[in-house]
This record gives structure tokens, C-alpha cells and sequence, in this order.
């Protein structure tokens, strides 16, 4: 069992920056791989980035590629998305999830964090 905790979430105007962070308890290893999700309203849920937990596989999603970083402190148990030049179309519920499978889709994963909301003004 992995437990997952994301915070870090708000509102903040179009080109600001955030920093979230996914807190992991329970079974964490070197070949559990932690992925960022999101949830607009009325859209389905999609894939933003993904890291194992070794540090290695890092991939992002075209749409935040140059301007979204996935990292992890071992130490602190948790995994940071730092989202830099935020834009309106950003805003979503923002789900961490762990999984064993190298996937950039969200069946993969097995466990999934509550969410946190962030909103992009204009």
C-alpha cells in the first residue's frame, strides 16, 4: 500500500509559478513510478508527468514540456511538480498517483492522492 498526500495547490495570475508536492507513505521503493495527473471541468482526466522513484524515467506531457519540472527528495518521502508560466488553460484538479508500470496512463496506477485544486487567472 502507498498513501498519497498533495498539497500546494491555489490561484495565482497567468505567467506565476507554483509548487506542488506529493507526499508518499507506506511502500516506497526505487521501482515505484509517481505521475502527475490532471482534471479540467468537463474534461476527462490526462497525464502531465511522470517520475521513478530512482530519479530516472521522467517524461512530460507536450503541453507543459519546457515549462512543468517533476522531482523527488528520497529523503522527505515526496515528489514536486514545479509549474512555471502557468496559463488559464492549466487550471485543473491536480492528482498525484504511484503505480509500478512506466505509463503515461492514469489505469496503470494504482494509487491515487485526493487532489489539489489550481486555478490560473487571466
Amino acid at each position: 500500500q502507498v498513501q498519497l498526500v498533495e498539497s500546494g495547490g491555489g490561484l495565482v495570475q497567468a505567467g506565476g509559478s507554483l509548487r506542488l508536492s506529493c507526499a508518499a507513505s507506506g511502500r516506497t521503493f526505487v521501482r515505484i513510478v509517481v505521475g502527475w495527473f490532471r482534471q479540467a471541468p468537463g474534461k476527462e482526466r490526462e497525464f502531465v508527468a511522470r517520475i521513478r522513484w530512482s530519479g530516472d524515467m521522467s517524461r512530460y506531457a507536450d503541453s507543459v514540456r519546457d515549462r512543468f519540472t517533476i522531482s523527488r527528495d528520497n529523503a522527505k518521502n515526496t515528489v514536486y511538480l514545479q509549474m512555471n508560466s502557468l496559463k488559464p488553460e492549466d487550471t485543473a484538479v491536480y492528482y498525484c498517483a504511484a503505480g509500478t508500470a512506466i505509463a503515461t496512463t492514469d489505469t496503470f496506477y494504482d494509487y491515487w492522492g485526493q487532489g489539489t485544486q489550481v486555478t490560473v487567472s487571466s
